[in-house]
């Protein structure tokens, strides 16, 4: 994600708020421009250490997520702040995003479900992966309210309609003044949508075409929800269904994406790289599995860097 950003947009400062003491040392040691690593004992206040004991390390972090926000723009004195998800990666410069909820305080995405995957009664309507709150007064009276609401209960369960952090979300635009979803198609592109887009690149860029009504759209970011990193430099891009265009053009730049950075974490950790970027181009690496309609497939992708 991080890549993407500095390769979309020079105008960014990221906060990251590493979960344990490997990812935080590991971070330092990157010296990553545009960006200031948070510990988390630099972050954590009595309110979260307290839920912290009964929650498990997943309901943690989504507990944490208003809190991180909220933290971000006190301790930073921020206009703005948007939380991204650790799984996104950027296409194109994602400030038309911004741009977008003009006067608003608060934007919001929806999952936009394709038929088959839809999960708005468990997972919600909106995704918290791209969400951005301004520093006024409707949008910090939001935040509160989340992190209030995310203190007293945010589990990984559906369970009198609600589910972690997200389900929150669901009556915003009803319960707030201010709060925008965003309409552009091309933010929030995700496993479980994408089957309703067609895809090209044209002149740089990835350009999506809406099926139903051929509304188009650049593809800013896509959410890489599911994926896993195996053995062998095999990767599962999970149980959605993906058409081979979508994994070349998309999943493609970013698996090669990931393995630069394995071997660039691998060097500043003095841990064994098996195999150098030319060896990995040269021996047509089976990278990507995933599983499909019941059947394990494999795509051998050549020339991946």
């Amino acid at each position: 994600m991080y890549e993407s950003l500095v390769n979309e947009s020079q105008d960014f400062h990221l906060f990251i708020f590493p979960f344990d003491d490997k990812s935080r040392d590991i971070l330092f040691k990157l010296n990553l421009e545009h960006v200031t690593i948070v510990p988390l004992e630099q972050f954590e206040d009595e309110q979260l250490r307290e839920v912290k004991k009964d929650r498990t390390d997943q309901e943690y972090c989504w507990t944490c997520t208003p809190s991180i926000i909220k933290y971000s723009i006190e301790e930073y004195d921020l206009d703005n702040c948007t939380y991204l998800d650790a799984d996104l990666y950027f296409f194109s410069n994602p400030s038309d995003l911004i741009e977008e909820m003009g006067s608003n305080s608060v934007m919001i995405t929806e999952h936009r479900y394709t038929s088959e995957y839809d999960q708005t009664d468990t997972s919600g309507i909106y995704c918290v992966q791209f969400i951005t709150f301004k520093n006024d007064n409707q949008g910090m009276k939001v935040l509160e309210w989340w992190r209030n609401a995310c203190l007293d209960w945010c589990y990984a369960r559906f369970e009198n309609g609600k589910f972690g952090d997200q389900k929150y979300l669901d009556d915003w635009t009803k319960k707030f003044k201010g709060v925008y979803v965003l309409e552009h198609l091309g933010g929030g592109v995700a496993p479980w949508n994408v089957q309703q887009y067609k895809f090209e690149k044209s002149n740089g860029f990835i350009e999506g075409e809406r099926k139903v009504d051929n509304i188009t759209f650049n593809l800013i970011f896509y959410h890489f929800h599911g994926l896993k990193l195996l053995r062998n430099y095999r990767i599962d891009l999970g149980h959605y269904q993906l058409v081979k265009k979508v994994i070349n053009l998309i999943y493609k730049p970013y698996i090669v994406s990931l393995l630069k950075w394995d071997d660039k974490i691998k060097r500043v950790t003095n841990s064994r790289v098996n195999l150098s970027l030319s060896e990995k181009k040269e021996s047509f690496l089976e990278i990507i599995s995933r599983k499909l309609k019941g059947i394990y497939n494999v795509f051998r992708l050549k020339n991946i860097v």
